[in-house]
């Protein structure tokens, strides 16, 4: 029996977030659906982490995606611009761990290279060859989506690898494979110590 399989491909951002899902039956894939959550109209950044999570959680609970992929946040110059990126990863990844689904993490360059060849393809390279691969008719204006619909790509592509990214399976697999960089939060607000 030939497994088919929907994965959801994330591109998180708290400006726009763009995603993509297509379906891969045996070797084969198709493409599903690529959209974006435009978040420029909201100056608070705690209702755009909220946004985050509930489109999520409803892509999820739509598309029933068998894993999700996510761009993991890039290392610039500008602190806060990563430290609002990070979150609005965090919270999207919180969303499909909520739902048991397992993620991975692929660097932007790691995207761009199964999609193109080229690690430092720009977004429109990227954007023209989904489309050549998937059929897309047309490319959104805003090529956040294709992003996202690019995450998706890169999975299906390094699916069986042994080395793909950052994968977390469910809460307990994130926080035992991240509990060197900082203690989990108790209930009451406190830091607990983790035992070795």
């Amino acid at each position: 029996m030939i497994k088919e399989q929907i994965i959801l491909g994330i591109d998180p951002g708290t400006t726009i977030m763009g995603f993509g899902l297509i379906k891969v039956v045996g070797k084969i894939m198709t493409f599903i659906q690529l959209n974006e959550l435009d978040l420029k109209m909201y100056d608070d950044h705690y209702l755009k982490l909220k946004l985050i999570f509930e489109r999520t959680i409803e892509l999820i609970d739509t598309h029933n995606p068998d894993e999700i992929a996510i761009e993991a946040p890039f290392f610039g110059k500008n602190v806060q611009s990563m430290l609002k990126l990070g979150r609005a990863q965090g919270v999207a990844m919180a969303a499909g761990l909520s739902r048991e689904i397992p993620i991975t993490e692929y660097s932007p360059k790691k995207i761009k290279m199964a999609s193109t060849g080229n690690g430092n393809a720009s977004k429109e390279q990227v954007a023209k060859m989904l489309q050549s691969l998937l059929g897309l008719k047309t490319l959104p204006k805003n090529l956040d989506a294709t992003d996202g619909l690019a995450a998706a790509v890169c999975h299906f592509y390094n699916a069986g690898k042994t080395e793909i990214g950052t994968s977390y399976t469910g809460w307990s697999a994130y926080v035992k494979q991240n509990s060197h960089r900082t203690s989990p939060l108790t209930p009451k607000g406190g830091t607990k110590t983790l035992k070795k």
